[in-house]
């Protein structure tokens, strides 16, 4: 007899830790958010090679966007001291507008407490959208036990419209220099760390013109285990990635549709020697397909017990229940339609830039091609 039962997900001390589960499900991007921010500790196999395989096509290939180059976030960030502004803020730049109606202006957002090196712009204005749309931030940490700093390096917008049964995901560099209200112009992967959820999703309507409903985050060291657990994913792969690999020195994945295991999808995803932050975008869009068809494939309602255990300690989320319910026969509903389209902030959208004040590379984002995707991410018709 197992001596080790399985939770009992209807028994009510278990209802939070079933509705963390739930949202990960949900939103099953989370699994790759995670891949980018993990540490290179995986070693190969015993007995062999990494198991990577091409297996038969599954679908057509997502758009590549261009290649691009961004530095990583050179450090964690922590609550600030307050430094107050010595002049007002600035004026907004000539060649932006607020968009119409949008019923949002200067006066509705904090001004800032750190001095920025770059002109704020002014607020985007809140964009159309269909009417009882859910938009949901997924979003990967690299927060270690006990440790307070930490930051988003992977952040992905679940844009889920269930009168259309459709799903939109649009990703967005860490590295986009954005202001974040309240506090200064910084990169978005700190937004978070500083502010918690309301900072960022103020942070996202201020820049983007939408204001997420809800958050779903997912610390690393899950993300190779939860796609073992699965007994690993058929991967779409659009362009033939070569990359440093530990343990393997040079590795190569093929285009086509390549089954991976945990270990080889971690370092699919986190490959940026040969490639860019743009282009590991794009894969972990590939990857959050793969893991979303899978699940769909296992029926993964039903070992929800074994799922439950494994992921009750690392998915943080304020999605209720109530709130999860209806998106999961959704989910079924999108996966055998295919209505799922991927959005980028890529290359088009942003001006690599040098801040003066400290030398790090950042992204500045040029407002109206942003916001231009963001119009296609709320709106676009599958």
């Amino acid at each position: 007899m197992d001596s080790h039962p399985k939770p009992n997900p209807r028994h009510p001390a278990n209802a939070h830790a079933l509705t963390r589960w739930l949202a990960w499900l949900a939103g099953a991007a989370l699994l790759t958010t995670v891949a980018c921010n993990l540490p290179l500790l995986f070693v190969p196999l015993a007995g062999g090679g990494p198991a990577a395989r091409v297996v038969a096509a599954r679908g057509p290939l997502v758009t590549v966007p261009p290649d691009a180059t961004a530095t990583p976030t050179p450090f964690r960030p922590q609550a600030l001291t307050a430094t107050l502004l010595p002049t007002p803020l600035p004026s907004p730049t000539p060649d932006v507008t607020l968009s119409p109606g949008s019923g949002k202006a200067w006066g509705d957002y904090p001004g800032p407490i750190v001095w920025p090196a770059v002109e704020i712009p002014p607020p985007a204005g809140l964009l159309p959208q269909p009417e009882g749309q859910i938009n949901i931030l997924l979003l990967g940490s690299d927060q270690r036990p006990y440790e307070g700093g930490f930051r988003t390096d992977t952040i992905v917008l679940l844009t889920i419209d269930p009168a259309r049964q459709s799903a939109h995901l649009t990703s967005f560099p860490r590295d986009l220099y954005v202001y974040i209200p309240g506090w200064t112009v910084q990169r978005i992967n700190t937004a978070l760390a500083w502010g918690g959820f309301d900072a960022l999703a103020q942070t996202f309507e201020y820049n983007f013109g939408v204001r997420p409903d809800h958050y779903v985050r997912i610390n690393l060291f899950t993300f190779q285990s939860v796609v073992d657990s699965l007994g690993g994913i058929d991967v779409q792969v659009a362009v033939p990635l070569s990359d440093h690999r530990d343990g393997y020195g040079t590795y190569s994945v093929p285009a086509g549709l390549v089954h991976m295991d945990g270990e080889t999808a971690l370092w699919y995803v986190r490959s940026r020697y040969t490639s860019s932050d743009f282009d590991r975008t794009r894969r972990q869009q590939e990857v959050l397909e793969a893991i979303f068809y899978r699940l769909l494939s296992l029926n993964a309602i039903q070992r929800a017990p074994e799922l439950f255990a494994l992921y009750q300690n690392n998915v943080f989320t304020d999605l209720t229940l109530a709130d999860i319910q209806p998106l999961l026969p959704l989910a079924k509903a999108v996966g055998q339609s295919g209505n799922i389209q991927s959005y980028y902030i890529g290359p088009q959208q942003v001006i690599p830039y040098t801040v003066p004040t400290s030398g790090a590379q950042v992204l500045l984002p040029i407002r109206e091609a942003v916001l231009e995707v963001m119009r296609q991410a709320l709106n676009s018709v599958p």
